[in-house]
């Protein structure tokens, strides 16, 4: 995911603490894995 792409999506996702006080995952490194499983067509 180019900084571009990351800079539009980034705004629409809010990192906030679980309950259980775990941090936040990377969520760019998730959100670029979920449009790569979308762009490939996964069964």
């Amino acid at each position: 995911m180019s900084d571009e792409e990351w800079a539009f999506f980034e705004q629409f996702i809010s990192a906030v603490r679980a309950p259980n006080g775990r941090k936040p995952i990377n969520h760019r490194l998730v959100l670029d894995g979920i449009f790569r499983i979308a762009r490939t067509g996964a069964p």
